[in-house]
């Protein structure tokens, strides 16, 4: 309990001086944002239904720029404009991993080809830092010596590796994804939990949303061939069930307050869940995400809001929304649509879109936040305060690509190629 109310404090004071530095002399364009979020009410957001191509458009062109944004070939951790570091921050490697993913998917689907060399120089990057163990280190890019590894890392930059391999051949890449696979697979203890979690969350010994990384271990092992990465996925993916309670709430599930998890790690390990069970034809795990899922669709509210937080009865513990999470979310609610598990899922799905439609901004004047979604709503909200952290963008990515999928749209429609620069 102590150390829950010591987080609490911490996290408000950093809040607070946030929110200082940008009413006061902050920049302009983000400092509207924040009057425009603060000063309105949520029940006020009107969702926005279409507009799917041109969204698309603008997510990709801000990942684009955050990729521009740094020296290395790697992702920006994202926009955070506030603090005495404030602006783009540096590469980081977690999230550039899941980003080549994105990126792979949406040239395929908006006939972008020239991404790929993007998410080539993206990989050979992640190549270039993976530590000696084959692991990826946790937070923003550190030299070798300062590393510490992360299994959740590790499984977000394989998922990127087997993104690349699956669309050309790439030794190098191979061999990285490689080490990747079997530290994860080492990684595994008895349980079906991976271990190693990094310096970066709170010191708790189990962080189920870990449960992801078997989504990248299965795909790795279906594309070399290789049946112990698969079974060391499908044992992940018992491990976590063990920990679901009957209404459908998974217990250990947080960045820092399991008792209260983030929609972000909920989505997490729903999502891991899904696709492993998607993979290996395996209905009762689909039978749990439905579980976990229902509860958080019904109390979505009309026009697509939904808290950042939920405790063990499903009962709302924040006051604020994790954007992040509810377009992981809207993932799940279209995938198990799509799987054949109700049409209430994609209902569901389509009004968190609609919501985060209308808090993507596009015309704040200023490119570093155009394009992207914020942390939270509103922006000072607890979830990766005043920023625009990289993966919030992605997720909103991927689910308006599933949207589109659904609905028929051409994302080509709106996609625009990169301007060729000398």
């Amino acid at each position: 309990m102590l150390r829950t109310l010591r987080r609490a404090y911490w996290s408000r004071a950093r809040q607070f001086q946030s929110l200082k530095d940008a009413l006061v002399g902050g920049e302009p364009a983000f400092r509207k944002v924040v009057l425009g979020d603060h000063l309105g009410r949520r029940a006020a957001i009107v969702p926005v239904a279409g507009e799917t191509a041109a969204r698309a458009d603008l997510a990709v062109a801000w990942l684009l720029r955050a990729q521009d944004a740094t020296d290395d070939g790697g992702v920006s951790y994202g926009y955070f404009p506030t603090g005495p570091a404030g602006g783009w921050q540096l590469s980081y490697p977690e999230t550039t991993g899941y980003i080549m993913t994105s990126l792979l998917a949406y040239g395929r689907r908006a006939g972008r080809p020239e991404l790929v060399e993007r998410v080539a120089r993206m990989a050979h990057w992640e190549a270039d830092v993976q530590m000696p163990s084959g692991a990826v280190q946790g937070g923003m890019l550190a030299s070798a010596e300062r590393q510490a590894p992360a299994a959740f890392n590790t499984g977000m930059v394989l998922d990127g590796f087997v993104s690349l391999l699956e669309t050309r051949l790439d030794a190098r890449i191979s061999a990285a994804a490689t080490a990747a696979a079997d530290f994860l697979t080492g990684d595994l203890n008895g349980a079906g939990l991976f271990t190693t979690n990094g310096a970066f969350v709170s010191q708790d010994d189990i962080k189920l949303y870990n449960v992801l990384c078997a989504w990248a271990l299965y795909r790795f092992g279906a594309l070399t061939g290789t049946e112990a990465y698969r079974a060391a996925a499908l044992r992940a993916a018992e491990g976590a069930l063990r920990f679901q309670a009957a209404n459908g709430w998974f217990a250990e599930n947080c960045l820092t307050l399991p008792e209260r998890p983030l929609t972000h790690t909920i989505g997490y390990t729903l999502q891991g869940l899904l696709e492993v069970a998607a993979l290996a034809g395996r209905e009762d795990i689909l039978d749990a995400v439905e579980r976990g899922f229902a509860p958080l669709a019904a109390v979505i509210e009309p026009n697509g809001y939904l808290a950042g937080r939920f405790d063990a009865g499903w009962r709302p513990a924040a006051s604020w929304s994790c954007l992040t999470g509810s377009a992981q979310l809207a993932i799940v609610g279209y995938r198990l649509a799509a799987l054949g598990r109700g049409e209430q899922h994609a209902a569901a799905a389509d009004r968190l879109l609609g919501f985060l439609k209308a808090v993507q901004r596009r015309d704040s004047g200023n490119a570093a936040i155009d394009g992207a979604l914020a942390g939270s709503y509103p922006i000072f909200g607890g979830y990766m305060t005043a920023g625009y952290p990289n993966w919030a963008t992605k997720y909103l990515l991927d689910a308006l690509m599933l949207e589109a999928e659904r609905k028929g749209i051409d994302l080509a429609a709106a996609a625009r190629p990169e301007p060729v620069t000398s």
